[in-house]
């Protein structure tokens, strides 16, 4: 089992953009290809209030890049990201690992 921490660091402002983008669209698409992430977070007390900071479960390295890679060429998930985009960019930078569970890690 991996885990991915993506961390999307908005415009300003955009935050609210970015919580909509995902409610509406990009969950739903998640669902179709099988992507099932973890839990979603925003940051209450760090650098930025304009984070967005998630979790998803991966079975495997494989799974990953073929879930992933058919994701974000998916036209429909294309034409959702632009159009969220019509008033500005949303997310300005992101960052992401590939976890992988400790034995003692009660998230195996």
């Amino acid at each position: 089992m991996l885990y991915e921490l993506r961390i999307y660091h908005c415009s300003p402002g955009r935050l609210g953009a970015l919580n909509r983008r995902f409610e509406e669209v990009t969950l739903g698409l998640w669902d179709k290809f099988g992507i099932r992430p973890v839990g979603f977070w925003t940051t209450l007390v760090g650098p930025s209030s304009q984070t967005l900071t998630y979790l998803i479960r991966w079975e495997s390295m494989a799974e990953r890049e073929s879930k992933w890679s058919a994701f974000i060429s998916y036209p429909e998930w294309i034409a959702a990201r632009v159009s969220s985009e019509k008033d500005g960019i949303i997310v300005e930078k992101v960052e992401n690992q590939l976890l992988e569970p400790t034995i003692y890690s009660p998230m195996k």
